[in-house]
């Protein structure tokens, strides 16, 4: 026969089906978590009541009108806590502070100048986070990263590799923010948080290469629904990636960019306005241009396509999802021996949207983890 589940099993799956109701939906009665989960009433009433009881749920104060017997509304109390989503790129240093209803209560961002430094990069995070922590009730109880740099798998310290941007070395964003938190510090590299966020708007999509090709060129590799990170961390890392060069030359992808005079001055980072002002410019000179573009990075998916058997490939980024440039890459990849969908990746501010959207699902994870 069958084991039958122990009671203690038993009210601690309810207990959680009554959280998870209460973060999504707001505030309910007993009754209405009764309907929205389907546990019989006096089964919902006795989980409020537990969760009451540790702290979990509270009494809003509010009550029902109308016939019938009063019910009274409960929601989170303001111990679960929030959790932390930042971010850091060479523009600015972000922060939010959330809670377990995916609501943002608190903003503050740090602008960055040019070429800043390790030491200035990690005292606007420190700004960042003392600003939306302060006043906050409960525990801050965990801090999720995004970060415009390769990040160590183990240590969560950013890597600096070769030609590489955003230069801020070994910065390390858990030992800056762990005085904030009361548990783990997550960091990743910024695309691998936008291809998670296009991933949750396109979950069909379960392999797939994402290229971001900005002032950095970085990739994400989604396999089975699952962003792969690699043994360090730097999966996806296609800066260095040997690809077709101008002239039908192999060269690293960086350095494709460089030969074709599209890096910032005294700087390895691709001049974005630059490179978008000469293919809006028109005629054979973009022609030639975005001929050259469309080689490089089909050389780059040519390599992950033999490699990793994508679906398809999102190009983002300021220049990836120009429409010119998405073409022309397009049109490479349809001529070769193994071509792929290409298109242009959709979520609007991604790497903050992943972040913000793990720092809420691990802050539930935390809160439910407590009952």
């Amino acid at each position: 026969m069958p084991t039958r589940p122990s009671p203690e099993l038993l009210r601690s799956v309810t207990d959680e089906t009554v959280l998870r109701a209460v973060m999504v939906g707001g505030a309910h009665t007993r009754a209405e978590l009764a309907v929205e989960t389907g546990l019989s009433k006096p089964t919902a009433s006795e989980s409020v009541r537990r969760l009451t009881e540790a702290g979990l749920l509270r009494d809003t104060g509010e009550r029902t009108t109308g016939r019938g017997r009063v019910g009274t509304y409960y929601s989170l109390s303001p111990e679960c806590g929030h959790a932390l989503a930042v971010t850091i790129d060479p523009a600015a240093v972000v922060a939010e502070a959330v809670d377990p209803f995916g609501d943002v209560v608190a903003r503050a961002e740090e602008t960055l100048s040019p070429g800043a430094s390790r030491e200035s990069v990690a005292t606007a995070l420190t700004t960042v986070a003392k600003g939306v922590t302060a006043g906050l009730a409960g525990p801050v109880r965990s801090v999720v990263v995004g970060a415009a740099d390769p990040v160590d798998r183990e240590s969560g310290r950013l890597v600096h590799l070769p030609e590489m941007p955003f230069l801020v070395g070994d910065l390390d964003p858990v030992a800056v923010l762990s005085p904030f938190v009361a548990g783990q510090v997550l960091v990743d590299n910024d695309v691998n948080w936008s291809a998670r966020a296009e991933l949750a708007a396109a979950p069909a999509a379960g392999d797939v290469l994402l290229l971001h090709l900005g002032e950095g060129l970085g990739g994400a590799v989604v396999s089975d629904g699952e962003v792969r990170r690699g043994g360090q961390g730097l999966a996806g890392e296609v800066a260095h990636v040997v690809t077709v060069g101008p002239g039908g030359r192999a060269m690293p992808f960086t350095r494709v960019l460089a030969e074709l005079g599209l890096r910032q001055a005294g700087s390895t980072a691709v001049d974005v306005e630059l490179l978008l002002e000469r293919v809006d410019a028109g005629g054979p000179t973009a022609e030639q241009l975005l001929e050259d573009l469309g080689a490089a990075v089909g050389g780059v998916i040519a390599a992950a396509v033999g490699l990793l058997d994508p679906r398809e490939v999102l190009l983002g980024g300021p220049w990836g999802s120009h429409p010119a440039v998405l073409a022309a890459v397009a049109s490479e990849c349809a001529g070769s021996d193994r071509p792929v969908p290409i298109r242009a990746a959709q979520v609007v501010d991604p790497v903050l949207t992943g972040v913000r959207a793990h720092a809420v699902e691990e802050l539930r994870r935390l809160v439910i983890a407590e009952r």
